[in-house]
């Protein structure tokens, strides 16, 4: 199984934590079931950005993003060449690292 390695994130996961995940894992499904509060204001629908994480690692070995998610990434804060929304990635065979923003479009969050 792919290991994934998430980075210290003030936030949402302080110290940064490793885990396995099988291929084809929802990304932010994996993160919350491995103790990292991503948010994920839309319930994993495509509908907001807050999931959006960068991949450090990894990246080719992940699903192709689809038009939906290019288009709500455009709204993500610091979106790059490597980012995705977590709720629309699948784990590939690889191991991958994930960096999540220091900042998310959801300002107030809950918790």
């Amino acid at each position: 199984m792919p290991k994934i390695t998430v980075l210290p994130h003030a936030g949402v996961c302080p110290e940064g934590t490793v885990f396995e995940a099988a291929e084809g894992e929802n990304l932010a499904r994996a993160l919350i079931k491995n103790g990292v509060k991503i948010e994920h204001a839309c319930e994993f629908s495509c509908a907001c950005s807050t999931c959006h994480v960068i991949i450090r690692k990894g990246y080719d070995s992940l699903n192709e993003p689809d038009d939906d998610e290019l288009d709500h990434l455009d709204a993500a804060w610091g979106s790059g060449p490597l980012s995705r929304l977590s709720c629309q990635t699948k784990i590939g065979s690889e191991d991958i690292t994930v960096e999540i923003p220091k900042y998310s479009r959801n300002y107030a969050r809950e918790e």
